[in-house]
């Protein structure tokens, strides 16, 4: 009797949520799952069911010299778009908060506005822009463009940190003695560290798959490897596609682990 009494009665709405929720998950995670099968089928294209497991196509991917070297090409254009990102966002997110500046409210707009742009726009902008100069298609051009698009998502996750930032440790730390230097790097870094991080992480994996931009701003031998894979499936579309999709994904996954071994997810949860 008292098992009988204590059953919960079915909850009609929590069960659509849980439904609807399930739903999403398998939405966002199917694509994954079918390049997956992709990447490690032998045959050269997608059969359902498939006919064995292969690491054929990820053998292709990383014995190609064009992939590697359109690879390595991203992943260092990405890392200095993370370091600038983060110097230059974390920079200008303090000046917002901090500097008392007029017209705050619209500099902040300003600063945001590349992603209100397509990205595809500001490609072509930026590609006009430099013929116009007379300084080419250079990497460093390049990624000026990719810090560009990136800047924006630093300096929207460290405002949100900053917005709830108790300046009161700060002045504590002041009255103890410290320097405003010290008060800098041994209290207001740390805390804000969350936001600048998450941008971080953000800043990189929009540049490792930035397509749009690049696409305007490589030149030939010197692509990154979303332009390569597009160049690639004009002529060819096997496994190796989905080879390096899967490698780019993990990549994204990495960055994301790291995230987690150094402040946590549920630091960047909270953003």
């Amino acid at each position: 009797m008292s098992g009988a009494t204590n059953k919960r009665p079915f909850d009609a709405g929590h069960a659509a949520y849980l439904a609807l929720n399930i739903l999403l998950l398998v939405f966002l995670l199917a694509p994954i799952a079918i390049v997956l099968i992709f990447a490690l089928n032998p045959t050269p294209f997608i059969s359902f069911p498939p006919v064995g497991v292969s690491l054929r196509w990820f053998e292709k991917f990383f014995a190609s010299d064009e992939f590697m070297n359109a690879l390595w090409l991203s992943l260092w254009v990405a890392s200095v778009v993370l370091a600038l990102s983060v110097l230059i966002g974390g920079a200008c997110a303090l000046a917002l908060v901090r500097g008392c500046l007029p017209g705050r409210t619209f500099l902040t707009a300003f600063f945001m506005s590349p992603l209100m742009l397509p990205a595809i726009l500001t490609g072509l902008a930026l590609f006009q822009a430099y013929l116009l100069v007379g300084i080419g298609r250079p990497v460093w051009g390049l990624i000026l463009a990719h810090t560009l698009v990136a800047v924006p998502y630093v300096i929207r996750t460290t405002l949100a940190v900053l917005h709830n930032f108790d300046r009161r440790i700060e002045e504590a730390a002041a009255v103890l003695g410290a320097s405003p230097a010290r008060v800098f790097f041994e209290v207001t870094l740390p805390l804000i560290r969350p936001g600048v991080f998450a941008g971080g992480v953000f800043a990189f994996i929009v540049s490792f798959d930035q397509f749009p931009v690049s696409l305007f701003l490589v030149v030939p031998k010197g692509e990154t490897l979303p332009v390569v894979l597009f160049n690639y499936m004009k002529f060819d579309l096997d496994g190796a596609i989905a080879a390096a999709s899967m490698v780019s994904i993990l990549l994204a996954l990495s960055v994301v682990l790291v995230l987690e071994r150094l402040i946590g997810l549920k630091a960047y949860v909270k953003l």
